[in-house]
């Protein structure tokens, strides 16, 4: 082997690859968005693309680090080949400027490292790993670390094929007395050093403080939120009197500016409670025919928003769909509750029937209450009251059961069943505990005619609301 080629290379390496490594810039990576109409916005630090949406804090002022705003614009209207592209040359310049040589330098030592441990290594299969090694490593690191130093480590590159190649040629020429040896003296596989010339795009100068309220005014005037514009109009305004106190802008600019931004708020102000006022109405409105159940001046309602909203500048997207969407859900109550009113009217003739067979029913129950109330409370059932419970509960029951319900009825006629089986079941139980002289029994009386107060009052209720025309809800 030839060991002069071997120290050469050695030596080229601690040349090219010496160096001090660059200071660490303070500030965040600035990023530029290219929009499809012209003009770019800032972003401070990485962009986040979420759906249809791109998200970035966008810087508002100067400092160190200066305020930021969160933006959100549609995703739609960014030139996404071009913006990739500068975020990859202000990745690239970013690493250069951070954290190249920090990498360059232990890339150094690592070769230099293989190189040490070639010239102390005595199996040449072994030497010949080692450099194919570290050459491998050599053609990969460019692509990886924004090609910084690629011509030097070609040139590295370049001194190591040498050294393979004379590796190879001496393990060759050892073979070839070997029985049944074969081959040429040269074996190359090697991986070829050919990394593809990156596409960036030209990094632009930091904003100057006029550009920077420029582009403030421009996200304001591209955001779709009222509240975000507002916010990012104010802080345009507040930068505007901080550049003028240290006579940074012409004033003159200044002042144009500040009025313009100062007729945009309250502009933005008036545009809201014009939307307030029109939403506060159409919901009132729709409220009102909902409960009347008036499908079409409901679906009228929808055309007046959107006549409306055309007369308003269509300044408000956000509020117009919510409001549309709190009008559909009138206008499908509605719908609902008309359907509900058609059936009632047609299954009314027999609704009414069956009120006017229980009605006798309830009254007899109602006349029970006074009794049922007594027992309740213990506040004592004479005899008298108990055979008058117990005679009044027998007609209820062959009533109760010779009715027959319809099927809205169903529920409720089987509650008042209950009510007037526990008032049978506490006039009996009160019947027995007043014999045994038990306060136990009298308790459990009591229970019994609290249940069937409680059901008797709740049947009621259901039945004359099912024979009531249908309400909304």
């Amino acid at each position: 082997m030839k060991m002069r080629t071997l120290a050469g290379v050695l030596v080229l390496a601690r040349l090219l690859m010496h160096g001090d490594p660059a200071q660490a810039a303070d500030d965040a990576t600035l990023f530029r968005l290219f929009l499809k109409d012209g003009g770019t916005l800032v972003s401070y630090g990485e962009v986040a693309r979420v759906g249809d949406r791109v998200i970035f804090s966008m810087p508002t002022g100067a400092g160190t680090p200066p305020p930021l705003h969160l933006t959100s614009l549609a995703a739609d209207r960014i030139d996404w080949p071009r913006t990739e592209r500068y975020a990859m040359s202000a990745r690239a310049g970013r690493y250069l400027e951070t954290q190249a040589e920090n990498d360059y330098t232990e890339l150094s030592n690592q070769i230099a490292r293989t190189l040490d441990d070639v010239g102390q290594t005595g199996d040449a299969a072994a030497r010949l790993d080692l450099v194919e090694r570290a050459r491998r490593a050599l053609v990969a690191w460019p692509a990886d670390h924004f090609n910084y130093r690629e011509a030097d480590i070609r040139q590295l590159v370049t001194m190591l094929d040498a050294v393979i190649a004379d590796l190879r040629t001496q393990g060759s020429r050892g073979s070839q007395g070997s029985p049944g040896s074969q081959g040429s003296p040269f074996a190359f596989n090697l991986v070829t050093f050919s990394t593809p010339p990156p596409v960036y795009e030209p990094l632009m100068p930091a904003p100057t403080p006029r550009e920077s309220i420029e582009q403030v005014l421009l996200a304001a005037k591209m955001s779709e939120s009222s509240t975000d514009r507002v916010l990012l109009y104010k802080a345009a305004l507040s930068e505007l009197d901080r550049r003028k106190t240290v006579a940074a802008l012409p004033t003159a600019w200044v002042l144009t500016m500040a009025a313009s931004i100062t007729h945009a708020i309250a502009t933005e102000i008036q545009i809201d409670k014009s939307y307030e006022t029109l939403a506060r109405r159409m919901l009132r409105l729709a409220d009102l025919r909902a409960q009347e159940g008036d499908v079409r001046e409901l679906e009228r309602l929808i055309t007046r928003v959107h006549t409306n909203d055309t007369l308003l500048g269509a300044a408000r997207p956000d509020i117009v769909r919510s409001l549309l969407s709190a009008i559909d859900e009138k206008l499908d109550a509605a719908r609902r509750l008309q359907l509900a009113r058609d059936r009632w009217a047609l299954r009314q003739p027999v609704l009414s029937q069956y009120g006017l067979a229980i009605r006798a029913a309830f009254d007899q129950f109602a006349a029970l209450q006074s009794a049922l109330e007594d027992i309740k409370s213990l506040a004592g059932s004479p005899p008298d009251t108990l055979t008058f419970v117990d005679r009044a509960i027998g007609q209820l029951v062959k009533a109760a059961n010779t009715i027959q319900p319809p099927d809205e009825f169903v529920e409720a006629h089987a509650l008042f069943v209950s009510a007037v089986n526990l008032a049978k079941n506490a006039a009996s139980i009160r019947r027995e505990a007043t014999l045994a002289a038990s306060i136990e029994r009298a308790w459990d009386a009591s229970s019994a005619a609290a249940g069937a107060l409680m059901l008797g009052a709740k049947a009621r209720t259901d039945i004359q609301t099912i024979l009531r025309r249908p309400q909304l809800k």
